[in-house]
């Protein structure tokens, strides 16, 4: 009994975290400052323009851009999940961190990451259906069944995460405080954690395989079956239009899955926190960015909009 007292004594339970952000020179500090700054400002303002201009353009009241609404919704709270922190900690105004603080980050930067894969899945589903089966598209993929789709993404993306979170929350903090990232993040919880972190890693490593991989397998597998079906289009002009749409979702689908393979589908996450700090600037804020834009500057519909409500002004 007494030695269960001691030893309660010893680990004293860590509640609040130093986020060290980037390390470096005051005119680093400042650089790095300024590209947060202006990426979220475009990310914000960029995704909400897509929001707007499909609301208030009927003939952009389609399933495609249902999906590309929520995407874009998604984006500007899962950078604002990350971001307005971020620039406190580059500033050095406010480093520290709560623990209960430090959860809920984690729990809604991984809940809208999560979200993000199904809708992907859901997006290239929907182009499958539009290219593969055209005559039967409008009575499959009606409002009623897209809604659906973007419901159950939303639904399974926060409550797959619940779990994990609630295992991390478990984790006991004796040591150093010092969380060596831009924002908490389980690779570096893990690092400071004083007691047994295999059953997090495993949950981690198997939910990611569940997740990111089953998605990209789904998302694979359609855009296989379009790029078969589209070889098959007797119009060359009709061909380049939608290899012009593949092209583009792809691009944004290389991006994401890489950086995010990279930091999540490994067994151990005791890798380079530097290397994943780099990563995570792609994926969470530059991504974020781009992902919109390439949906849809390079579609003819929404350049259409576009010059009609220029033209409208």
């Amino acid at each position: 009994m007494q030695k269960h007292n001691l030893r309660e004594h010893n680990e004293t339970k860590v509640m609040e975290f130093i986020l060290l952000g980037f390390p470096g020179p005051q005119y680093l500090q400042m650089l790095i400052f300024i590209f947060f700054v202006i990426m979220y400002i475009l990310t914000v303002f960029g995704n909400m323009a897509i929001i707007i201009l499909v609301a208030t353009n009927r003939c952009l009241h389609t399933p495609m851009y249902f999906f590309l609404c929520n995407l874009s919704f998604l984006e500007i709270w899962y950078t604002t999940s990350i971001i307005p922190k971020s620039l406190a900690v580059i500033l050095g105004r406010s480093k520290t961190i709560s623990f209960t603080g430090c959860i809920l980050q984690m729990y809604f930067v991984f809940s809208f990451g999560c979200t993000e894969y199904l809708l992907l899945s859901a997006m290239a589903y929907d182009r499958y259906l539009a290219i593969c089966y055209p005559l039967h598209y409008n009575t499959i993929m009606d409002i009623h069944f897209s809604c659906k789709l973007a419901a159950a993404s939303w639904m399974s993306g926060s409550s797959s995460i619940s779990v994990l979170v609630l295992l991390i929350s478990r984790l006991s903090f004796c040591g150093p405080n010092v969380i060596n990232h831009f924002y908490c993040n389980t690779d570096s919880w893990i690092v400071l954690s004083c007691t047994d972190t295999q059953v997090v890693e495993l949950v981690t490593f198997v939910l990611s395989i569940i997740v990111i991989l089953c998605t990209f397998v789904i998302i694979l597998v359609s855009y296989i079956c379009i790029i078969l079906a589209v070889l098959h289009i007797p119009s060359a002009k009709g061909r380049q239009k939608a290899f012009s749409t593949c092209s583009s979702h792809l691009a944004v689908i290389i991006l994401w899955y890489g950086s995010t393979i990279f930091l999540y589908v490994k067994p151990s996450k005791r890798t380079s926190l530097e290397m994943t700090k780099l990563v995570n600037i792609l994926n969470t804020i530059v991504t974020p960015l781009l992902n919109p834009f390439i949906y849809t500057l390079r579609n003819k519909d929404v350049r259409e909009a576009l010059k009609s409500l220029w033209h409208w002004k």
